[in-house]
């Protein structure tokens, strides 16, 4: 089990790549590129609304996961539980 604060730091981390890729222009900086392989394998052949639809997903499922961990702190591991 993960450290609140390791946790935190982690989806704090997620987030803000997650809100830079929708909001502040990452999409288009990423489109086309490998670096765009954070968000998918397939990432480098998306458009970059391909990116931002991928990157809005991503930014659900951080919000669910961490509302769940902080009800359940037994979900706070990537595997490693």
């Amino acid at each position: 089990m993960l450290s609140f604060l390791v946790w935190t730091v982690a989806h704090a981390a997620e987030a803000l790549f997650c809100l830079w890729v929708l909001r502040w222009g990452g999409a288009e900086r990423l489109e086309g590129t490998f670096a765009s392989g954070l968000i998918s394998t397939f990432a480098p052949r998306w458009s970059a609304e391909g990116l931002k639809l991928a990157a809005l997903i991503l930014l659900f499922f951080c919000a669910v996961s961490f509302a769940a961990g902080l009800f359940v702190p037994s979900l706070r591991c990537w595997g490693t539980c």
